[in-house]
């Protein structure tokens, strides 16, 4: 006669509790040795934006370009981060400083002005930055607006380490006088324009945000170029360069490409 031993109802009900909570410490703990979060408990990445630039000095109506470099060179000899633009009525004028109030800046005009080295200038206000004007006309005119404004510059030489238009802008130089004149103070290096924006991925890219490059090998940013949508971005290459429209698809920027930054 053969005897069968029929496990205990009791034992069988513990023993497929032991392996339930078995398998909850391996999903909980998982292949890092801590605790997971569900993908639902993520923190959310917070935009955070670049500051309003304040008060600036504008001066000149130069139909020469050459007239408008010897007063920015002239400016930036004083330690003024002074820039030319073309503006909207096809001349160039000159713009510099971030004060921030009316006064202070109309009192950096007349020293400027006493001393010889402008004549007639005007306060621009923060209320007239397009960056302004876009709390009622929405994000897509501000980034529309930035777009316009680098597309003025094309053509430009390029020069490493400074912002002085008579040699041209380096790269981080361009985006910075870009945004400035939109009325957002971004950073000078392209170091900290890549801190201080909003982390996106490529394909949510849009018109205005900057794309970072590891020009010098590895993963380090050291170039950086404005986005102007379907795969174009602009730029001031390199020295001997002129600035100038390229593709994301070329090999060499997808090469080095290291990822985009927002700021709107």
């Amino acid at each position: 006669m053969v005897f069968k031993r029929i496990p205990h109802p009791g034992f069988d009900c513990k023993l497929r509790i032991f392996f339930l909570y078995l398998l909850f410490l391996i999903l909980a703990v998982g292949c890092g040795g801590r605790p997971s979060v569900a993908p639902s408990y993520q923190p959310v990445v917070q935009r955070r934006g670049l500051a309003p630039m304040g008060y600036a000095i504008q001066v000149g109506a130069f139909s020469k370009l050459h007239n408008a470099v010897r007063l920015s060179e002239a400016l930036q000899r004083r330690g003024l981060n002074a820039y030319y633009f073309v503006h909207k009525t096809g001349l160039y004028k000159v713009r510099f400083g971030n004060f921030p109030s009316n006064e202070i800046a109309r009192r950096n005009a007349e020293d400027l002005h006493d001393t010889g080295v402008i004549d007639e200038y005007y306060i621009v206000t923060p209320e007239e930055y397009p960056s302004a004007k876009g709390r009622r006309n929405g994000k897509t005119y501000v980034r529309d607006e930035i777009v316009k404004t680098a597309k003025s510059f094309l053509g430009l030489p390029y020069q490493w380490g400074g912002t002085s238009p008579a040699h041209g802008f380096d790269c981080s130089g361009l985006p910075m006088v870009v945004y400035n004149l939109n009325g957002l103070n971004l950073p000078r290096s392209s170091r900290a324009q890549w801190e201080v924006g909003t982390p996106i991925d490529r394909a949510q890219l849009v018109r205005a945000d900057l794309v970072f490059f590891a020009t010098s090998g590895g993963r380090k940013v050291s170039h950086v170029g404005i986005y102007l949508g379907e795969d174009k971005f602009i730029h001031a290459p390199s020295r001997g360069k002129r600035i100038r429209i390229d593709s994301l698809s070329k090999e060499y920027f997808r090469r080095c490409y290291v990822g985009a930054r927002t700021y709107l």
